[in-house]
């Protein structure tokens, strides 16, 4: 399996060079001045000093080594340098401006990225171990009250958008009964008890509407995959020589159940951070949504172009976790 990991990651590097390089051809051609938005009475002189100095002067080819250097090892590296108070390297860092802040574009980043994965991290773990179980109950007692009841709130979580959810919740909990706040407080530093649970309490409303589409649409998927398992031969066979129901259910059903559900689970993880984005602004999350939503809006092209590799990065990274872990749950698998 390490030979095979190898050769994954191996082909994962010219794969991701190719999605960069489209990425950033497509959004370096859409029209866009970063000086549009300036008062009009600023000379043409000065806002051509000012695309210069974003590195608009130079040519294509130019922009995007240097946009991919500083991704790849700049950013990061002055990231680990910021947490660890070392100096790795004498190197002068190649820095990519947002237009909009003038700041580094990996660095607006690396602010909110911890926003995004208390939330959204949380709420697909959460999602995860609600569906689980649910998925397991239901396909054993399939067509009990359970299973009709987790059927129809499955199918309510999944149809019902997460803006809809996010609205219902503020106007039940935070405007009717006033349990809960209504937007996130990004600033709030947990110090002690009281502030613990104020931060336990914003994020219950997110992080559950994140966490009920997620359940929705996995515990469909291990119910599915748990009924087919359910009527194989080698049930039959572990049931005829005297095996307990919960360990022919819980070891041999589940474990080769769960081999599709590997999957929706691996490749969900970079699409519930493009879910989120409406999410984020529902309730004013300062995450990467909201950054991604705010660069667009503000047509910052070089925010965009890292956020829009990011989430690409992303898809390849689980779908090469996705296949490792296939070996893991199927010995009859073999990569050798």
């Amino acid at each position: 399996m390490l030979a095979y990991a190898v050769r994954r990651l191996l082909f994962a590097i010219p794969t991701l060079l190719v999605i960069s390089f489209i990425i950033f051809l497509i959004l370096d051609l859409a029209p866009s001045d970063p000086t549009a938005n300036l008062p009009l009475t600023i000379p043409q002189d000065v806002r051509q000093q000012i695309r210069l100095s974003l590195g608009l002067g130079e040519p294509m080819h130019v922009r995007y080594l240097k946009w991919l250097y500083q991704f790849a090892v700049n950013e990061p590296m002055h990231a680990l340098e910021q947490l660890t108070g070392h100096h790795f390297s004498a190197t002068p860092r190649v820095r990519v401006l947002s237009w909009q802040t003038r700041s580094p574009v990996v660095d607006l980043i690396l602010q909110r990225l911890p926003q995004t994965l208390w939330v959204v991290g949380l709420s697909y773990v959460v999602g995860i171990l609600i569906a689980i179980p649910i998925g397991i109950v239901s396909a054993v007692r399939q067509y009990s009250w359970f299973d009709q009841i987790g059927t129809f709130v499955s199918m309510v979580g999944y149809s019902v958008p997460t803006f809809f959810t996010g609205l219902l919740m503020i106007m039940l909990f935070s405007v009717h009964l006033g349990w809960l706040p209504s937007i996130y407080d990004t600033n709030l530093r947990v110090t002690d008890v009281a502030s613990f649970w104020a931060q336990v309490k914003q994020m219950i409303m997110p992080v559950m509407v994140l966490a009920l589409f997620n359940a929705a649409q996995i515990s469909r998927y291990m119910r599915a995959s748990m009924l087919e398992n359910l009527t194989q031969d080698y049930v039959r066979t572990a049931r005829a020589k005297g095996m307990r129901e919960w360990v022919v259910v819980m070891v041999h059903v589940l474990r080769n159940s769960l081999i599709p559900v590997v999957t929706v689970i691996a490749l969900g993880v970079p699409q519930i951070f493009g879910g989120a984005i409406i999410t984020e602004q529902i309730f004013r999350v300062n995450g990467l949504g909201q950054l991604l939503i705010t660069g667009i809006q503000g047509a910052d092209i070089p925010l965009v172009q890292t956020l829009t590799f990011l989430f690409a990065a992303l898809i390849v990274l689980f779908n090469l976790i996705a296949d490792l872990l296939y070996g893991m749950l199927d010995p009859r698998i073999r990569y050798d």
